[in-house]
């Protein structure tokens, strides 16, 4: 099945957040410790302030 590909405007932080995620899933399972608590912390950062 062939990924569809798309275009969005997002944040800085969203932005972050998506490489942070491609980054864990490419290491996996060596940099999974670092990562996924990196991945993590950027997630619940979005998530404990209000977001515009």
């Amino acid at each position: 099945m062939k990924k569809k590909e798309l275009t969005i405007k997002v944040t800085e932080e969203e932005f972050e957040l998506l490489e942070a995620i491609r980054n864990y899933n490419r290491s996996y399972p060596d940099g999974y410790p670092q990562l996924i608590w990196f991945a993590q912390e950027l997630f619940d950062n979005m998530l404990r302030q209000p977001y515009e």
